[in-house]
């Protein structure tokens, strides 16, 4: 008997394709609070520089 059968292959790309989303959306969430920190450091520094 094989190992790859389709119920085992579906398992692992069940598997890999969940841990490739975590990753994902990880980054995203990243960006989101990067770009917030951003704004506020623009909001904060604005009036001092003008």
């Amino acid at each position: 008997m094989s190992r790859n059968t389709e119920k085992n292959i579906k398992k692992h790309n069940d598997k890999l394709h969940k841990a490739q989303s975590k990753v994902k959306n990880a980054e995203i969430l990243r960006k989101e609070k990067l770009k917030q920190i951003v704004k506020k450091f623009n909001e904060n520094n604005t009036p001092e520089n003008s």
